[in-house]
């Protein structure tokens, strides 16, 4: 059986990499206590890591979670919830979108989304 693999998420806005290499990090410890398999990290920088529309680095961590997600457990793996957005619909969007790409989030903290938005996209899906 596959380990389930991890595709890092992060959005830094400023020009210090200092904070954002330490949530890096703590993705990448993270999911090694875990026995996840970590695809790579995706971060949005500047603008894109203040809009909730235009998240290009986003978008590809999407589509290569989509691709591994065959016969594969896939899951975004963020250090908190911010680290989508501060706005809770969006971030609920954001979630949704993960889902659809046969996924799930997790964060540092031990949080999930694993069986509250992945069966609410399923049940969208089926009718």
């Amino acid at each position: 059986m596959m380990r389930p693999l991890a595709f890092i998420y992060d959005r830094d806005a400023v020009r210090s990499c200092r904070l954002l290499n330490m949530r890096l990090s703590g993705c990448r410890n993270y999911a090694e206590r875990q026995g996840w398999d970590v695809a790579d990290a995706w971060i949005d920088r500047g603008d894109d890591a203040l809009s909730n529309s235009h998240r290009p680095q986003f978008d590809g961590l999407l589509d290569a979670m989509l691709e591994a997600s065959q016969g594969r457990t896939v899951l975004c793996l963020i250090h908190n919830w911010d680290r989508y957005t501060h706005d809770l619909p969006s971030r609920v969007g954001f979630q949704q979108r993960v889902a659809l790409a046969g996924g799930y989030t997790a964060t540092t903290f031990d949080e999930t989304d694993q069986g509250s938005v992945v069966e609410l996209v399923s049940r969208q899906q089926s009718r």
